[in-house]
């Protein structure tokens, strides 16, 4: 035990040494970049897979006879496949690769997407859409996780967020062109994005700190000078990678229960407690139901679909550029405020409808507060919440705990996506009240338990979460 405590001791100031600024680079290279846009092709699939069910509800209601429930089975259990996927997200990761991994979870997307398209019959419909979850479901986990272990700290949020800001394009897109096309249509529309990861992944290097982690010390240094360009020193950095790397072989392989241990306690409660409040804050339901939600508060379904699309983006790519100027804190807490207000909104509108009051202003109510809920979602809480996952978490402990997060997520999407039409029909109003109550419980718990994590590599942030020492 004690030669545990020196070497963790000895930690801290190994990796303050190596913080300098010759570690990082302020500007991204042209593979990075590359590297990033061909990783988030899987974040946009995840947004057409969230966005799908919301446009096509009537078409394939009316096409194959669906009832409510059924066709609420139908959108929920896309988080079903989700949670399958998240529980071997990250042994996958772990095994074969970031890469590797994400070329595995299109596979799945695409056969979803083209069963979907080509479906005579409600079961063929229902395995397409598992099939697409449980792609999401490990996409969820890798795309923020690769992102985060190939930028430098200077870049590492803005680039981790934009794992957001494409899940968002292709929600508003889906809606977007959902207007205009059929069901059958928008599924082929959603097979595009599966078929550009794996087409542009072979030219897309691993994550140095995966091969560092898998003693592939010349790719992982190839792999590295690659993403920061040629003519960049990378001397530092590399050091860095590898000598925390060597020190965590030191300590066995983890299971399932070492990631309940004292020392990740912090890590584990900030990624689970972020997760569990951003689903229970009621966003897949809206998501998911958007059109139907409008038609039922007395607004026009199309043109709140289109308004929400119109919001959405400017909002993540706001939140993209203030992810690496305010911090992640600041911004957590704003966001959540905002949808905590967006919720109260909503709430108010049905409660109003409901009392007969104000008969002509509560659907622009709903309105503003659908967009606001969106808006202010979109701006933190729909991508902080990974980004702090994707660094707060040892890399020797980031398959398991990375599994664990997605799945408290997947699993609390669930819950939320498939009872969220039976709850709007037991009380409209109360459900939105529920979600504001949630949302305003985030603003503390991202005050209480929340690091910030802005201009700090992986490894400052895991050595000062995570102390490697053990004790009795």
């Amino acid at each position: 035990m004690g030669k545990h405590s020196e070497e963790n001791a000895a930690l801290c100031p190994l990796i303050e040494a190596n913080n300098h600024d010759s570690h990082g680079v302020s500007t991204a290279s042209s593979v990075l970049i590359l590297s990033t846009l061909v990783s988030v092709s899987g974040s946009y699939v995840f947004g057409t897979a969230i966005g799908y069910s919301s446009p096509s509800q009537s078409g394939i209601m009316t096409d194959l006879a669906l009832t409510v429930a059924e066709y609420s089975f139908f959108g929920s259990i896309l988080t079903i496949g989700a949670i399958v996927g998240a529980v071997v997200s990250g042994k996958l990761a772990d095994y074969i690769g970031r890469r590797g991994t994400m070329g595995f979870a299109e596979i799945f997307c695409l056969l979803g997407w083209l069963l979907i398209a080509f479906s005579k019959t409600a079961w063929w419909l229902d395995l397409g859409r598992m099939l697409v979850g449980f792609g999401m479901g490990v996409i969820s986990y890798v795309v923020p996780i690769f992102i985060a272990e190939i930028t430098p700290k200077e870049l590492r949020g803005a680039f981790t967020t934009v794992h957001q800001l494409m899940i968002c394009f292709g929600v508003s897109l889906t809606w977007l062109i959902g207007v205009f096309v059929n069901w059958r249509t928008l599924a082929l529309v959603g097979a595009i994005p599966c078929l550009i990861q794996l087409v542009g992944l072979p030219f897309t290097p691993e994550s140095p700190r995966w091969l560092a982690k898998n003693d592939q010390g010349l790719a992982c240094e190839a792999a590295l000078q690659r993403l920061r360009g040629q003519s960049k020193d990378i001397s530092a950095e590399l050091f860095e990678i590898q000598e925390y790397t060597e020190l965590l072989k030191q300590f066995r392989e983890p299971s399932v229960l070492d990631l309940f241990r004292r020392q990740y306690a912090r890590s584990l409660i900030a990624g689970v407690g972020l997760m569990a409040l951003q689903q229970f804050g009621g966003v897949n339901g809206i998501g998911f139901y958007v059109k139907s939600l409008f038609t039922l508060a007395g607004f026009s379904g199309n043109i709140g679909s289109i308004a929400l699309a119109a919001v959405q983006i400017p909002m993540t790519a706001l939140g993209v550029v203030l992810m690496d100027v305010s911090g992640r804190r600041p911004l957590l807490m704003i966001s959540a405020a905002g949808t905590c207000l967006g919720c109260l909104c909503v709430a108010l509108s049905f409660l109003f409808k409901d009392l007969q009051l104000w008969q002509s202003g509560s659907p622009m109510l709903a309105l503003f507060g659908v967009l606001a809920f969106s808006g202010s979602f979109s701006l933190g809480m729909g991508a902080i919440p990974w980004v702090i996952m994707s660094e707060i978490f040892p890399i020797n402990m980031k398959g398991l705990a990375g599994s664990l997060v997605s799945l408290v997520s997947w699993v609390g999407s669930w819950i939320v996506s498939y009872s969220f039409n039976f709850l709007l029909n037991w009380s409209s109003t109360g459900i939105f009240f529920i979600f504001s109550t949630v949302c305003g419980f985030t603003v503390l718990f991202v005050a209480k338990f929340v690091p910030e994590t802005k201009g700090r590599t992986l490894e400052e942030i895991q050595a000062a979460m995570n102390p490697l020492s053990t004790k009795n």
